[in-house]
């Protein structure tokens, strides 16, 4: 039951791009909406993924979980069937949020399910629903279009929730554990939750809206972040020597298990993420190919990466950070391999010369994905599982964020300065993405190598 909602959450993240167009022909939208219909459901999202855990930590994880499923569902269909893009902007709003309620509680669920091999084994089994749904969200976006047709295509991407809702909510009431009233707190921190989710807001706002708003002023906000930020660290300290719960336990990130994994993965998906948004523009805008088609040419990465995310979840406990690292070199060289297609095969064979190169990077990414998400939570006490995810995802989130802002503007910025060349386009774009992980796998290897000093010591 967790994978199922973890993986209508993940899907809308990625399997809206490609209906874009359908949506701008079918509403009239403009480029401003169709901005938010993306941005507005990560901005919702990462609002509520610490204070959800929080929740889920104190009220009861199979609560939060049922709730947030069918307010997920029901956003789904109130997409689905807006009459306006105002009425889809909205309604994503609210999706956005419904995902951020219940994202928090499955990583929770398996820290509280599940111990030593099988926990790695069921986070490898989660990482494979990552990797699978942020892939496979474009081909199948690309087939319900052009199964349903431009006209009403997009809205069976958010119908598509609906089943698999309706048919989730009753049997995750009945499997899920119930809440154990012996751990219930009641100490929520309000001005905790409301600087960090200003500060989230203020730090996330300028990135994701980078191209629609002009000018260097929206940059303001993230010193502004930066203050509610700081704001709240110095809160949640105040808080703790008052006696009382803070929402994020600073304690956390003195474990280095937490405080390298949490670093890591920000980074490493700075540098993922963007590739699907690149390599769908160039494909569609710069290649002529259809959204189906598309979605067909990254479908080799989701493959790899669902493979490897399973494999990986099981061996995780043996190898430990060192998986990881291989991982982070196999994306990298994944994502030069494509670089090096699309320079030899710069027309409509790229789709069928970029197969070899997709899968090694989605071979990589799902080595990291699952074992490092094991590997970071694994000292978390179970009580601050909740906590500990949304936080974990949290910086995925930015990572996401910075990487598609700082990767989009190149991207566009050479098209302009090439006079439409997409091809030289995306090789600077993935350029800039290779960079962050590069600097994703320089951590991961400080990891190792520290990890190895301290056995040595002692031994």
């Amino acid at each position: 039951m967790c994978l199922v909602g973890g993986f209508m959450v993940l899907l809308d993240v990625s399997i809206v791009n490609v209906a874009l167009p359908s949506i701008r022909e079918g509403l009239q939208a403009s480029e401003s909406e169709l901005q938010w219909v993306v941005s507005g459901y990560a901005l919702t999202f990462g609002l509520l993924l610490v204070p959800a855990g929080r929740v889920g930590d104190v009220r009861g994880r199979r609560t939060m979980f049922v709730t947030a499923l069918g307010l997920f569902s029901l956003a789904s269909l109130a997409c689905g069937l807006a009459p306006t893009s105002l009425t889809l902007v909205v309604a994503r709003l609210v999706q956005g949020l419904a995902g951020g309620l219940l994202t928090p509680q499955i990583s929770a669920l398996i820290q509280q399910l599940f111990r030593g091999r099988e926990r790695g084994t069921a986070f490898g089994l989660f990482g494979t629903v990552i990797g699978v749904s942020t892939a496979v969200g474009p081909l199948l976006g690309g087939a319900l279009i052009a199964f349903f047709g431009p006209d009403d295509g997009w809205r069976w991407v958010f119908f598509i929730n609906l089943p698999i809702g309706l048919a989730a909510i009753p049997l995750a009431w009945k499997l899920l554990p119930k809440p154990d009233p012996s751990r219930r707190r009641h100490d929520y921190d309000p001005l905790g939750v409301v600087l960090l989710g200003a500060g989230i807001v203020a730090l996330l706002l300028p990135l994701v809206q980078e191209r629609q708003w002009e000018g260097p002023a929206k940059w303001l906000l993230v010193p502004v972040a930066v203050l509610l930020l700081g704001a709240f660290v110095a809160w949640e300290f105040r808080y703790t020597r008052r006696g009382k719960e803070p929402l994020v336990d600073l304690a956390l990130f003195r474990l280095r298990s937490w405080s390298f994994g949490a670093s890591m993965i920000t980074l490493f998906f700075a540098g993922f993420t963007p590739l699907f948004f690149v390599f769908t523009l160039y494909l569609q805008t710069g290649l002529g190919y259809s959204a189906l088609e598309a979605g067909l040419a990254i479908t080799p990465f989701a493959v790899g990466s669902a493979a490897a995310a399973a494999a990986g979840g099981r061996v995780v406990h043996r190898f430990g950070r060192s998986l990881v690292a291989v991982g982070l070199l196999l994306a990298a060289l994944g994502f030069l391999g494509t670089l090096l297609a699309v320079h030899l095969v710069p027309d409509s064979g790229t789709g069928w010369a970029t197969l070899a190169p997709l899968l090694v990077g989605g071979l990589g990414a799902g080595l990291v994905i699952s074992p490092n998400q094991a590997l970071t939570l694994s000292e978390v006490p179970v009580e601050r599982a909740g906590t500990a995810g949304g936080l974990l995802q949290v910086g995925q989130r930015i990572g996401a964020a910075v990487g598609i802002a700082a990767v989009g503007s190149v991207f566009f910025a050479q098209v302009a300065a090439s006079q439409g060349d997409f091809a030289s386009a995306f090789t600077h774009g993935i350029l800039v993405a290779t960079g962050f992980l590069v600097a994703a796998l320089v951590l991961a290897v400080v990891d190792v190598l520290v990890d190895r000093r301290i056995q040595a010591r002692a031994a």
